[in-house]
């Protein structure tokens, strides 16, 4: 195939488009969910910077999917992975990584007994919901619906509108309950009473618990024999290197972690009860539950990664910086907002650890093409923005480039308020993953 291009960038998205189906390997890295003149397909990436195929810099706040949370390439962390590839990088059966990562997991994390690892968030969701129904001998899964996504495996992509492939037998499975709303979950364990095996959620995305949500559900679980599962992908070593369950003091009987273990190495972790985990095991006599069996799922070059970024963790206080680094981002934009007089239209939500811009239009009401708008705008300045990942090394010279450039992004953003946002608009708005038609 012959391509005609320009730029290098338009030269790669081109080939990206022609040999795989959306361009990206993941849905949240197409073309469509960035503005028009974002970059199309990146080089390299060092620290919190990111440079495309054309040499193009940015400051990068999206962080490959928020999976690098110290820092890209960092140097400590990809010596351990190089170190591990030394050794062979996997084995013909269990290797010494593999154990001290268990280990090292389990001595971290206070609810999690036993550990499974794999490559990806979905296989380590999915694997929850199935120890969950053969514990229980249920079949029914409780889901929030305000979160976004849990996995790609039927059981929750059925229950979306992009369900096309999925029988309506397995959609059927899912159930949903509001955040926040204790007595959507009360109905939901009453309407489908000894059906539900469990109960599946984030401890916490942008709206922060209220009222002792998580503990009360907590509490429901208990008294309906409900298995408590919370997805700490993206929440997990940012609220606390414990994660959010150790911020708002709330303890699950399963959870899964994915993004934040190893600084972009792909690893992603099942823990939690050893009377649940163990289902999984080979105890003589017990039925067998086929859990997680993958030939790459301990691979030695990210466990070492894991275990190196948690040492990382510890010593350098990364936790703290994300909070440092956050609130100084959402302070400096909300006192930009305000000054233009804007600050109803552009504020943030959730904790300083991880915030979200929220864009609004003159009725107040939700704007993909204000998002848009302003995403653009920061892309001219270097910045790349449609969602707020933080790392500990962004610095605070990052973030004065940042809070400069969301000075100009937010004073074209005021002059779309008074006229109309499409004079301002360079190209097509972003759309969100989720929705029924392409």
């Amino acid at each position: 195939m012959r391509f005609i291009y320009v730029t290098k960038n338009e030269e790669y998205q081109k080939k990206a488009q022609f040999y795989i189906p959306a361009g990206a390997h993941t849905y949240s890295r197409t073309d469509e969910v960035y503005p028009a003149n974002a970059p199309k397909v990146f080089l390299r990436s060092k620290g919190s910077h990111t440079w495309d195929v054309d040499g193009n810099e940015y400051i990068d706040y999206n962080l490959a999917c928020r999976s690098v949370v110290v820092g890209y390439d960092f140097e400590r962390i990809s010596n351990a992975a190089i170190e591990q590839i030394r050794n062979g990088n996997t084995a013909s059966k269990a290797s010494k990584i593999e154990v001290d990562a268990a280990e090292v997991m389990c001595n971290l994390i206070p609810w999690v007994d036993m550990v499974k690892f794999a490559k990806n968030g979905s296989t380590v969701t999915t694997a929850a919901i199935k120890l969950a129904r053969a514990y229980t001998g249920k079949k029914y899964i409780a889901r929030c619906k305000e979160h976004a996504f849990f996995s790609y495996d039927d059981w929750f992509i059925g229950d979306t509108v992009v369900n096309a492939g999925v029988p309506d037998d397995i959609s059927k499975l899912t159930l949903q309950f509001e955040y926040n709303n204790i007595d959507s979950v009360r109905n939901l364990f009453e309407q489908y009473k000894g059906q539900i095996a469990a109960l599946i959620m984030e401890p916490v995305e942008f709206d922060i618990p209220r009222n002792n949500f998580l503990q009360e559900v907590g509490k429901l679980c208990k008294q309906y024999d409900v298995v408590y599962i919370l997805d700490e992908m993206i929440s997990g070593f940012r609220w606390d290197i414990q994660g959010a369950a150790k911020y708002y003091n709330v303890v699950p009987d399963l959870v899964t972690y994915g993004k934040g273990m190893a600084n972009g190495f792909s690893v992603a972790a099942l823990g939690g009860k050893r009377e649940i985990m163990e289902l999984g095991g080979l105890i003589p006599g017990k039925e067998r539950v086929f859990l997680i069996s993958t030939t790459h799922g301990a691979e030695m070059s990210s466990l070492g990664a894991f275990v190196e970024t948690i040492k990382v963790y510890q010593e350098l206080n990364v936790v703290n910086r994300l909070w440092k680094v956050g609130k100084a981002l959402v302070e400096g934009m909300t006192e930009i907002a305000t000054e233009l007089g804007i600050n109803k239209y552009f504020y943030f939500e959730g904790d300083y650890c991880s915030p979200n811009f929220i864009t609004k239009d003159q009725n107040g009401a939700s704007s993909m093409k204000y998002r848009t708008l302003f995403c653009q705008e920061m892309v001219k300045e270097g910045i790349l923005m449609t969602c707020i990942s933080l790392c500990y090394e962004h610095s605070d010279e990052d973030v004065e480039k940042t809070l400069n450039a969301a000075r100009k992004a937010l004073q074209v953003y005021k002059m779309a308020l008074e006229s109309s946002v499409d004079r301002f608009l360079e190209g097509r708005p972003m759309k969100v993953v989720f929705r029924k038609y392409n």
